[in-house]
């Protein structure tokens, strides 16, 4: 299980430890989302395997039983292990949406995750302008305010983004709304990855934004919260096409 805010993190070139597992996991995993595992080919024998990551056949098995919980391969008998149609990998899945931060950019596959996106946003903001607790419109003013202080230091700011955005998800009190995190966190990574002037500008609309959005949970108000955090989306939205 990936943490939340991971991703963000590897902007500054800060990686979590990993074991045997967790690397042969992601070794296969981002091979296979950047198709250079392609959808319905089968993968190397375990001997191959065992060798090219240098681990052994428990390690193995046990990272590719992870990646079929994911959907993304299928053992077959008598065949091996197999790359799964597109249809079935679960999308939901933090690591899934992680390693697309690597893949060749899609532009149809980011417009899929606004999509998504803005769905689940838009109906966790319009119950937390009602549910938000005092305690949560504290932590999202500060988190707000980190934002504001971060300058240049990209990840503080793309995490205290992310935690704004995971508070009001918490706040709405649905838990499949709580899923949107990890697109949200894929599309602020994808959006922070160019810097300069043109990321300053982009980082200060964003700030200018999200105190909007904060102001108008704690007033309860519905429409300009769900307004403000649709201006949120878009400017990743826009940031991210810029890179193309």
């Amino acid at each position: 299980m990936i943490e939340a805010g991971s991703l963000i993190r590897s902007l500054s070139g800060r990686t979590a430890a990993r074991n045997y597992h967790t690397y042969v996991i992601n070794e296969i995993g981002s091979a296979i989302v950047a198709g250079r595992f392609p959808v319905g080919s089968v993968l190397a024998s375990d001997t191959v395997m065992m060798e090219t990551y240098g681990v052994s056949r428990t390690v193995l098995r046990e990272a590719l039983k992870t990646l079929e919980a994911k959907g993304l391969v299928e053992a077959r008998p008598k065949v091996g292990t197999r790359v799964s149609p597109r249809s079935r990998w679960n999308y939901f899945d933090p690591q899934v949406l992680a390693w697309h931060f690597e893949a060749p950019p899609d532009p149809k596959f980011h417009a899929s995750l606004f999509e998504v996106r803005a769905a689940l946003e838009d109906l966790g903001v319009r119950h937390a302008a009602r549910l938000r607790t005092a305690e949560q419109v504290r932590l999202l003013k500060y988190w707000a305010h980190q934002t504001a202080s971060a300058d240049e230091n990209i990840e503080q700011f793309g995490l205290a983004c992310l935690e704004v955005h995971a508070i009001i998800a918490d706040a709405s009190h649905n838990e499949l709304v709580r899923s949107v995190v990890g697109v949200v966190e894929l599309t602020l990574a994808l959006a922070l990855t160019r810097n300069g002037e043109e990321g300053a500008r982009y980082r200060k609309a964003r700030v200018a934004i999200l105190e909007e959005l904060v102001d108008a949970v704690e007033k309860g108000d519905a429409e300009a919260a769900a307004l403000a955090l649709a201006r949120a989306s878009a400017a990743d939205q826009e940031r991210i096409a810029s890179r193309s």
